[in-house]
């Protein structure tokens, strides 16, 4: 992707992408650092190929709503039934859902969110002190992990915490203003965390703990803490673009913009906000240990006139320092049923899907001998 020619207006002009792209790291400012600079048009590397905008045209927004499940009364078993069904439900049919009455209050939500853009709106210099990129750092301020792969860059920054294994990230290492609210934020939605695996192992006609405990879901984390500021072409690029995750389970906290689409028969659906609830969606990882059971859909998030939105999504991604292997789960498989995936390790997983673009194809290096892959 180095200098080539593009035809603007007519004209014929020389445009070198690397040397733009690196120009942007270096200000170590991010989008917003563009937007703060009182640019009126989009970069070039925003800007998406034309095989991209054309295929929107070919993948309609139709008007459907992600199923809400409320976690009400989930202490009673004749309720905790009904939940594991539509959680049944929305696995197998979107990989997403949102969840209401989870027990984490509307005031920590909120803090949350506005501790985030405290943090991005805060003095550009101290958050310099944070930059980096590839960087296996707990704490990491950055634009677009894959700058240098992707065929656009998306038009967002990020905040990154990261626990890979128990005990790797002193919460003192959190910048100071936005500290406090994200360390109660983190273990309230962790708490929430198991009460999900708990019901996505009934689920799979497993014991309530077998995600916990046997597969160690929650033994590390990430959190990726998401400032999309307004942008003055949206409809030429995104905020964040076609992917999937490469986790066991994403909780996602959005704001009221909106933005966020997944997936769904072909057919993009708008995740629609809604005050007080979280977004869950199924990992890569998860549809490899269920055997295709459950689904981890494609999702992305547009950009938007209005702005700043902002978001969290915390990854349960298991523990980078374990040894155990992960493939399809013994206990659902048969031979109408045969493994579809081969055995990894979750560092050897996370490896290659952090030396890919975002948008590139899941699960290639993993699939069993001779079996095809959808993906």
């Amino acid at each position: 992707m180095g200098t080539h020619e593009e035809h603007t207006n007519g004209l014929l002009t020389n445009y070198d992408r690397q040397k733009e792209l690196k120009a942007f790291d270096e200000t170590k400012l991010g989008v917003k650092g563009v937007v703060d600079s009182g640019s009126k048009t989009l970069p070039k590397m925003f800007i998406r190929p034309e095989d991209e905008l054309s295929e929107e045209h070919e993948t309609p927004c139709v008007n459907l709503q992600v199923p809400v499940i409320s976690l009400r009364g989930i202490e009673s078993k004749d309720t905790r039934d009904e939940i594991v069904r539509q959680v049944l439900d929305a696995s197998e049919k979107w990989g997403f859902f949102q969840v209401v009455d989870h027990g984490i209050s509307l005031e920590v939500l909120d803090k949350m969110l506005e501790g985030i853009r405290m943090f991005h709106e805060q003095d550009n210099e101290v958050k310099k002190l944070l930059y980096a990129r590839a960087s296996m750092k707990p704490v990491v301020y950055g634009s677009n992990y894959d700058l240098y792969l992707s065929r656009a860059a998306n038009w967002r920054d990020t905040l990154t915490i990261t626990n890979p294994y128990p005990g790797f990230l002193d919460t003192n290492e959190i910048p100071e203003i936005c500290r406090d609210v994200m360390v109660d934020y983190i273990n309230q939605v962790m708490k929430l965390g198991e009460t999900l695996l708990e019901l996505l192992s009934m689920v799979l006609g497993l014991e309530p703990s077998y995600l916990k405990e046997e597969m160690e879901c929650n033994q590390g984390w990430s959190m990726v803490n998401h400032y999309y500021p307004p942008c003055p072409a949206p409809e030429l690029t995104m905020g964040t673009g076609k992917h999937s995750d490469s986790s066991f389970l994403t909780i996602l906290l959005q704001d009221h913009i909106g933005g966020l689409q997944v997936l769904y028969e072909n057919q993009w659906v708008n995740v629609e906000p809604i005050h007080g609830a979280l977004v869950v969606n199924l990992g890569d990882v998860l549809q490899i240990i269920s055997n295709d059971k459950l689904k981890s859909v494609f999702h992305r998030v547009t950009a938007n006139l209005a702005g700043p939105r902002i978001s969290s999504a915390l990854f349960l991604k298991g523990s980078r320092s374990s040894t155990k292997l992960y493939g399809p789960i013994k206990e659902l498989l048969s031979q109408d049923h045969p493994p579809i995936y081969k055995e990894f390790t979750l560092r050897e997983f996370h490896n290659h899907s952090f030396k890919r673009p975002l948008n590139a194809p899941r699960f290639e290096h993993v699939k069993a001998e001779n079996h095809a892959v959808v993906n």
